[in-house]
């Protein structure tokens, strides 16, 4: 077993700005999985438009934090459901792009269905992206009245919350942490972090990592993605706090599913490798300025098709300037993912 390789920073000495490579679990995930679409967000950083379910989501999570903040006796699927509203309003106080986000979002056009590749004319959009939003606006476009829209996304977010209620009491937790942002350094040169949804401490010291989704259990063009989030965060939690996490679980809200995980010291040895491994092969690409397309079912969920070769588009030209390091932001942000 090799050395934990944290480099810990003194709480009274903040550390410079990290200008090396860094991965979050979405990006890292964006290059195995298309990395071309892994230089439209990291290198090109070009703009994308977030979903109606992506928003939802980013509510939903909003309220599951702000459920542990009532007592416990408190924490019941109506006390959840009557935090929507206020937690909404505190988003939009926080964050009011998101105002200008939701307009834009519930103002599309419903979504087409998957076509065959070959013969598509237009966006290929995957099925569950189209039926997603559907259940993030109620099916309401531009042409319903604001208030109208406004109140079928809040009742589409309540929708959520039974499945949260389904598979854990929260009556009976009490999170050690909520909403954290966790980082270290491997081999003292590549940055990775993350945010973790929720972080369960037993009195003997064991960690449980708890990720919430809003959308369905995956299929099997999702599950690699899901169990390579887990892995990340397992990594950074044992290279941080010496401490292997007991369970990794994902709470699918729509199906009100858990998948629980169970990692091991030798097992996170070999993924640490991997993440090197894939960093080495992302700074290759940049070199030499080579980041091919990776057809799968999951361009059905990709913004950038007007621009992929695959759907006869052209990349814009390389950014002359090196992109600056990668900073946290709403496209690494997991809690979207």
């Amino acid at each position: 077993m090799t050395a934990p390789t944290v480099s810990p920073a003194s709480p009274a000495d903040p550390p410079a700005p990290h200008t090396g490579p860094s991965l979050s679990p979405s990006r890292a995930a964006d290059f195995k999985t298309c990395p071309l679409l892994f230089r439209f967000r990291t290198v090109d950083r070009l703009p994308e438009q977030p979903t109606a379910d992506q928003v939802r989501g980013t509510l939903v999570h909003a309220v599951l934090e702000t459920l542990f903040d009532l007592p416990a006796a408190d924490r019941t699927p109506e006390a959840a459901a009557a935090l929507v509203a206020p937690s909404w309003e505190r988003l939009l106080a926080e964050e009011p792009e998101l105002a200008e986000i939701f307009a834009a979002a519930t103002r599309e056009p419903a979504q087409p269905t998957l076509l065959d590749a070959a013969g598509v004319a237009g966006r290929l959009v995957d099925p569950a992206a189209a039926s997603a939003e559907v259940d993030a606006t109620g099916g309401l476009g531009g042409s319903a009245g604001e208030h109208d829209r406004l109140a079928a996304f809040l009742a589409g977010a309540q929708a959520l919350l039974p499945g949260y209620f389904a598979v854990e009491d929260p009556r009976r937790l009490e999170p050690a942490e909520r909403e954290t942002l966790v980082s270290t350094l491997v081999d003292d040169e590549l940055l990775i972090r993350g945010y973790i949804d929720r972080l369960d401490v037993s009195p003997a010291g064991d960690l449980r990592v708890v990720d919430y989704k809003t959308g369905g259990a995956p299929r099997e063009a999702f599950e690699g993605r899901a169990l390579f989030q887990l892995k990340f965060y397992a990594l950074v939690l044992w290279r941080t706090r010496g401490v292997v996490p007991r369970v990794l679980r994902l709470v699918y809200l729509k199906d009100a599913e858990v998948c629980d995980y169970s990692p091991d010291a030798e097992e996170l040895e070999r993924f640490e490798r991997t993440l090197v491994a894939l960093s080495q092969a992302i700074e290759r690409a940049k070199a030499e300025q080579n980041f091919l397309p990776k057809p799968s079912r999951l361009c059905g969920w990709c913004s950038h098709q007007a621009l992929c070769p695959t759907f006869g588009g052209t990349p814009p030209p390389y950014p002359v300037a090196p992109a600056a390091p990668l900073q946290t932001g709403p496209a690494d942000d997991d809690r979207l993912a």
